[in-house]
């Protein structure tokens, strides 16, 4: 058998498990968190070093400390009061009060002098519309004449009904006295006719008696009738006479020398002056004459404060609206009586008190805002130091003085004070230098 006859053994490939695949690597891992530690203690450090860790100082950096020099002078306590400006002389003109039955009418205003003119006593201040009551009088002065017709004419029919009732008068007299012959004559006449001559004797004395009395009362009559119309044309007359004096009092003139200040009035939703063409009430005040050269503050304190002001201190007035312009005063009225604002300023109270301006300048009128420094205290030729250098302790006052490269704490005892500077009564000198800070 030949080695290709042979069999030969047949081997069987066998089956393979694949290979693993590789792990991929964990995101994170040990070696992230670890970085995130670290950059997380450099930043904790650094801000640590930035904001919390005092800084040394810098050996070139120096400690300022403000001083002040103790002087010698003059020192004024003052206290400032604000308020306006208003005259010490002056008189209001109002619109009149009209007598007549129209008196609660309103007037308009035809002319009207500027605010702020100088004006005379005398002058045309303002002119009141009056055509409309003129016209009105002249309607009464036919009135009156009328009435005045009517008397005279009704004067004239009462003398002849007085005349008339006179003569019949008259003949009921002759009628008595004819009667009263034929009575006498009774004896030649019968008892019949005597009866007769009896009853016409009776009969015309009693028309004779009412006569006189129907004359009486009539003149009685007349003379009511005629009083009647005297009381008509004189209520014609003197409804004339109050709107002529009416009519004289729509012309104004000045009562004095002065200034003419119109008053303010609310007109179309905002503040202004009276001016040609307004309207007044009767009694309503649309105008001031003020006396310039009398000008005074009216201003108000605190009550806390009210005890230190007396009449007769001295004060420097100065006004917001011209600020370089400062003129003397003094205290001159103080009220007695502290009065209080409104709503939520009401129980702050305050107490009024006037300064009367000293000189005269033609920039201050009326209604100005001004402030007084009201002089209440003086001290002469004395040690003065800053208030901001004093330090009080336990009741004591001290000061810190400069003794060469440090400061040493002395006591001074101070007397008068206003808002800046003490007066040193003991403990400094002249030229002391004091810490302020």
């Amino acid at each position: 058998m030949s080695a290709l006859s042979q069999a030969v053994p047949v081997i069987k490939p066998e089956k393979l498990s694949p290979p693993p695949a590789p792990v991929a690597p964990r995101s994170g891992g040990p070696w992230k968190t670890l970085v995130f530690l670290v950059l997380l203690s450099i930043g904790g450090y650094a801000a640590y070093h930035s904001f919390f860790k005092p800084k040394a100082p810098a050996a070139d950096t120096a400690v300022v400390v403000r001083t002040a020099k103790v002087t010698s002078g003059n020192l004024q306590r003052t206290i400032r009061a604000g308020g306006q400006t208003s005259a010490r002389e002056f008189s209001n003109v109002v619109a009149p009060l009209l007598r007549g039955p129209e008196g609660n009418r309103d007037l308009v205003l035809m002319k009207v002098a500027p605010s702020g003119a100088l004006v005379k006593k005398g002058a045309l201040l303002a002119q009141i519309d009056g055509q409309s009551m003129q016209d009105h009088v002249d309607d009464l002065k036919d009135t009156i004449e009328a009435a005045d017709s009517d008397v005279r004419k009704r004067k004239a029919e009462q003398g002849i009904e007085w005349e008339s009732l006179q003569q019949t008068l008259r003949l009921a007299k002759s009628a008595y006295d004819k009667a009263k012959l034929d009575a006498s004559v009774g004896e030649v006449r019968t008892d019949i006719e005597r009866q007769l001559l009896n009853l016409s004797l009776e009969e015309a004395a009693a028309s004779y008696k009412q006569q006189q009395t129907d004359l009486a009362s009539k003149e009685i009559s007349q003379k009511a009738e005629i009083k009647i119309l005297e009381y008509t044309r004189e209520r014609h007359t003197r409804h004339r006479n109050r709107h002529v004096i009416d009519l004289s009092k729509f012309t104004v003139n000045a009562p004095m020398n002065g200034l003419a200040v119109m008053s303010p009035v609310f007109r179309g939703g905002e503040m202004g002056q009276f001016q040609e063409g307004d309207r007044v009430s009767p009694g309503q005040q649309f105008m001031k004459v003020v006396n310039p050269n009398t000008m005074q503050v009216e201003a108000n304190v605190n009550q806390s404060e009210s005890s230190e002001f007396r009449i007769g201190q001295q004060a420097k007035i100065r006004f917001d609206a011209f600020p370089g312009l400062e003129l003397h005063g003094r205290v001159y009225s103080i009220g007695a009586l502290a009065v209080g604002g409104w709503r939520q300023n009401f129980y702050v109270r305050s107490v009024p008190i006037r300064l009367m301006i000293e000189g005269a300048d033609p920039r201050v009128i009326p209604d100005l805002s001004a402030s007084a420094d009201v002089l209440l205290a003086t001290a002469e030729n004395k040690t003065l130091v800053p208030l901001s250098a004093v330090r009080s302790e336990n009741g004591k006052t001290a000061v810190f003085i400069k003794n060469g490269e440090v400061f040493q704490k002395r006591d001074v005892q101070l007397g008068l004070k206003n808002d800046s500077f003490a007066v040193v009564e003991s403990g400094l000198h002249a030229g002391d230098e004091v810490r302020l800070n």
